[in-house]
C-alpha cells in the first residue's frame, strides 16, 4: 500500500511540475512588444500616450524628451521596438501594438479616428508648422505662403477631408492673401516647399490653388523622412517646409546647428496606439 501511495505521490509531483513548466512557458509567450518612433520628440510623445493609458509609468521629470530609459514601471514587461517614424506602420503586423503618427497612419491606409485603440488629444504642443530659414520670416514669399496655408479654404479642407484624424489649429483664417504683400511683384515667382505626402502635401495643394490666382507657383516637393526636408531648407535648395511639429524642430536645430524658424501653425495630427497582433487594449489593461 505504501509503495502505491509513493508512486501516486511521485506521479502527482510530476504533473504539478509539468503544469508549472507549461504555465511558465505560457507567461513568456505572452510577452508583449510595442513599436514606437525612434526620434527624440516622437518617441517621448508615444511614451506619454502609453503612460496616459496606464501601460507604463515614466520618470516624472522626463517630459517631452522621454526615452525608454525613463520608464520607471513596466508592469506588463513590454519589449519596445524603436523604429524610424515612417516605418512604424510597416512593422505593425509583427508587434502587438504600435504608436503611429497620424500622417503615417493615413498613408498606410489606417483611419486614426476609427482604427486607433487610443488616440492622443489635440495637444497644442505638437502643432505642425510652416518653416523657413532664419532671416526669411518677413519676406513677401513667406507672408504669401503663410496667408495661403492659414486660409479659410485650408481650414475647411482639413475639417471636411480628415474628419478629426487631422485637426486645424488656425485661429484666425485669412481669405488666402496678405494685404501687406505686393502680389504684382511676386507674379511669376516659384515658392518651393518640402512636405510629407499626407496630409501636408494635400493641404499645400489647396494653398497652391490660392497662390495660382496671383500667378505664383507653389512647387510641392514630397519627402518621406524627417531629416532631408530640414536639410534642404537649411542649404537653400528649398524655400520652406511643412512636415514637423515645434518640439521636433527645436530638437533638430539643437542637434544639428541649423537655423530654421516656424512662421505659422496649421494643424495637429493626434498620435494613436494601433493593434497589430492584438485587437484591443485588454492585454495591457490588467484584464
Amino acid at each position: 500500500m505504501k509503495k502505491k501511495l509513493t508512486r501516486l505521490t511521485a506521479i502527482l509531483v510530476s504533473i504539478v511540475a509539468v503544469i508549472s513548466l507549461l504555465s511558465g512557458c505560457s507567461g513568456s509567450s505572452k510577452k508583449l512588444t510595442i513599436a514606437v518612433p525612434n526620434d527624440t520628440t516622437n518617441e517621448a510623445r508615444a511614451l506619454l500616450l502609453l503612460q496616459e493609458n496606464g501601460i507604463i509609468t515614466l520618470d516624472k521629470d522626463a517630459g517631452i524628451t522621454a526615452t525608454i530609459k525613463d520608464i520607471t514601471d513596466n508592469p506588463y514587461n513590454i519589449d519596445f521596438k524603436e523604429v524610424e517614424a515612417a516605418q512604424v506602420p510597416n512593422v505593425l503586423k509583427d508587434v502587438d501594438y504600435a504608436v503611429i503618427n497620424s500622417n503615417y497612419a493615413l498613408e498606410a491606409g489606417l483611419n486614426p479616428v476609427e482604427d486607433a485603440l487610443a488616440l492622443e488629444g489635440s495637444s497644442s504642443a505638437y502643432k505642425n508648422v510652416i518653416v523657413v530659414k532664419e532671416g526669411n520670416e518677413e519676406t513677401d514669399e513667406t507672408k504669401a505662403l503663410v496667408a495661403a496655408c492659414t486660409s479659410q479654404k485650408v481650414t475647411d479642407f482639413i475639417t471636411d477631408n480628415y474628419k478629426g484624424a487631422v485637426v486645424s489649429v488656425i485661429d484666425n483664417p485669412t481669405d488666402g492673401y496678405d494685404s501687406t504683400v505686393d502680389y504684382d511683384k511676386l507674379a511669376g515667382t516659384t515658392i518651393s516647399v518640402a512636405a510629407s505626402p499626407t496630409p501636408h502635401a494635400e493641404v499645400l495643394a489647396i494653398a497652391k490653388e490660392i497662390l495660382a490666382e496671383k500667378n505664383i507657383t507653389l512647387d510641392i516637393q514630397e519627402f518621406t523622412d524627417y531629416v532631408q526636408p530640414n536639410n534642404v531648407v537649411e542649404s537653400g535648395e528649398v524655400y520652406a517646409n511643412y512636415f514637423q511639429h515645434v518640439p521636433y524642430l527645436d530638437d533638430f536645430n539643437a542637434q544639428n546647428g541649423t537655423h530654421l524658424v516656424a512662421v505659422a501653425a496649421v494643424h495637429v495630427e493626434p498620435m494613436g496606439i494601433y493593434g497589430g497582433k492584438q485587437t484591443s487594449l485588454d492585454a495591457v489593461s490588467g484584464k
